[in-house]
């Protein structure tokens, strides 16, 4: 028993120091492919990090743009996005559906926060509204098993409140974006994603497998609060975990180490 202080202090101080750089790093990220990262028109601009790991091909920037971040091919900070991208998608796609859409077309549908699965293929025709009712930590997940298709012009729209931080679409293979389409929110996909001609993403656009082709695209990573503030959900999107400097976590680590030793010699005395 007399353990216990000294084991949840250095418990503590590892939690802190093994996941907070980790979890803002993938934040971070616009886009994020795994096999390659292409742009085929010069005017797509992405707002915020690049990356792909374990391939490391990125064509097309320059005449693309990145703005808010840079170019991470086949480096340590790629690599540890790609970990974290992995557990969220685990997580994303562990979590219990709420309503089962399979078959439907959420173009002309308003949907609250909540889970909705579709057992294969998704298709977006028109608007999709997602109201957050007021409230701005709303969240909204679609679990898709296999494919998510949008039409040209397809476009997610959020109303009372919310964030795009609180917008998930998590994929079982691969994702394509219609000519001009405008989404709202994460896609994670399994293998790869597509934007065609003029597709915009608000939000994030991560491929855990395969390449992320862009054409005459924007993407910028989404800002603001986090559907359901994070948490054992979807950590790796959980901007308000605290990031310390290395040598912070050290002055932390050992403060609350010289606090255990204390409580320690005090049950002994």
């Amino acid at each position: 028993m007399r353990k216990c202080p000294a084991s949840l202090a250095f418990g503590f101080a590892v939690l802190l120091s093994g996941s907070s750089a980790a979890w803002a790093q993938l934040s971070s990220f616009a886009v994020l492919g795994g096999s390659t990262v292409t742009n085929t028109a010069t005017p797509t601009t992405v707002n915020g990090n690049l990356g792909v790991s374990p391939g490391s091909a990125v064509t097309g920037f320059p005449p693309g743009v990145v703005t808010g971040g840079t170019i991470h091919a086949a480096d340590t900070v790629a690599a540890q996005a790609q970990t974290d991208l992995t557990t969220t998608y685990d997580n994303l796609a562990g979590t219990s559906c709420g309503l089962d859409l399979s078959g439907q077309d959420l173009g002309g549908k308003t949907l609250t926060p909540g889970v909705y699965c579709f057992s294969t293929s998704a298709q977006l025709t028109g608007t999709l509204t997602l109201d957050a009712q007021g409230n701005p930590n709303a969240l909204f997940v679609f679990q898709i098993g296999s494919t998510l298709t949008t039409a040209s012009a397809a476009s997610v729209l959020l109303i009372n409140g919310g964030s795009n931080c609180g917008v998930f679409w998590q994929v079982g293979s691969s994702a394509t974006l219609g000519t001009g389409t405008a989404l709202l929110g994460s896609i994670v996909a399994l293998t790869s994603i597509t934007l065609n001609t003029g597709a915009s993403v608000s939000g994030r656009v991560l491929a855990r497998n395969g390449a992320v082709t862009l054409d005459d695209s924007h993407v910028a990573v989404c800002s603001g609060g986090f559907g359901g503030g994070g948490g054992p959900i979807f950590p790796a999107f959980n901007v308000a975990i605290p990031t310390l400097s290395e040598g912070a976590m050290i002055v932390l680590t050992v403060l609350l180490l010289l606090s255990a030793v204390a409580a320690l010699r005090r049950r002994a005395a």
